[in-house]
């Protein structure tokens, strides 16, 4: 069974407990990272965590965690459930107090929670194969850019998508995609790569921001843009970015094919360049 880690303590993972009166649980007043685990080391953890503090700076939390605290209890699951392969989950809530709508005017503490989870990464099916995505109108908060527990859209329009056969779903927002229901949305024509620009209505991944570095390592044009569901759908390839999806193809979108149906060239190495990148500066 696993070893979780609540406010400080390490508990079986039936043991675990958090108050009722928690306002991440109440008001999803909570953000969290997903940091990858690769042959037992962290991926991107620094990015994360300075993620983590513009979520918290954003939501006007009063009290943030130290980085050094947030490492020491990552390494420490990781060795307590042998973790290999897979991720870490953090998520920090404003905290406990009596239920209001209005958000404490003082300082509380803090709830802080994370657990491992085993996840095959590198050698993926849907890194193998390909996924397929389905759009759908996204009708979520216009506030995407901070990294809340608010999930509940995501995980309807990902349900609806498994429910229809597709892997995940694509958004759109007055005809151009924004994003995925945990990822972003990339395409490729030609040389030139194009995946939506930053704004409130995406949430700009970390995957996503070390993926620019790597395709323009690789000589292609990168840019940041609007783009439709038509540019999609006659892509010559596609993918997603995300901490454990790292880069992976997309080869069908409702239904048209993308390219030959298969994943592309261009994403296998943008993918193994990912990979090589990203396991150089693991910790």
């Amino acid at each position: 069974m696993r070893q979780v880690y609540v406010n400080g303590d390490y508990k079986r993972e039936d043991e675990a407990k958090v108050s009722i009166f928690d306002r991440g649980l109440l008001f999803s007043d909570s953000i969290y990272e997903v940091t990858s685990v690769i042959n037992g080391k962290l991926i991107d953890f620094n990015h994360h965590m300075k993620r983590l503090d513009r979520s918290m700076t954003e939501l006007k939390f009063k009290s943030f965690i130290k980085h050094n605290e947030i490492l020491e209890f990552h390494r420490k699951l990781i060795e307590l459930n042998n973790l290999k392969e897979g991720m870490v989950y953090t998520q920090v809530t404003r905290g406990v107090v009596d239920r209001s709508f209005d958000m404490p005017k003082e300082a509380i503490k803090p709830t802080v929670l994370a657990f491992t989870q085993e996840k095959k990464i590198l050698e993926s099916d849907a890194a193998k194969n390909g996924i397929k995505v389905m759009t759908l109108e996204d009708m979520r908060w216009k506030r995407n850019d901070i990294k809340t527990t608010q999930l509940l859209y995501a995980s309807m329009a990902k349900s609806e998508a498994t429910a229809k056969g597709f892997d995940d779903a694509w958004m759109l927002r007055q005809g151009n995609v924004t994003e995925g229901s945990s990822n972003n949305a990339w395409i490729v024509k030609g040389k030139i790569i194009m995946t939506r620009h930053s704004n409130n209505l995406i949430l700009s991944g970390i995957t996503r921001e070390a993926v620019l570095k790597c395709a323009k390592d690789l000589g292609y044009e990168v840019v940041t843009k609007n783009f439709t569901l038509q540019d999609a759908q006659s892509a010559n390839e596609a993918f997603v970015t995300s901490a454990t999806a790292l880069v992976t193809p997309v080869v069908k979108i409702n239904t048209s094919q993308i390219g030959d149906g298969k994943p592309g060239n261009f994403v296998k190495a943008l993918r193994a360049e990912y990979i090589k990148q990203a396991l150089e500066t693991a910790i």
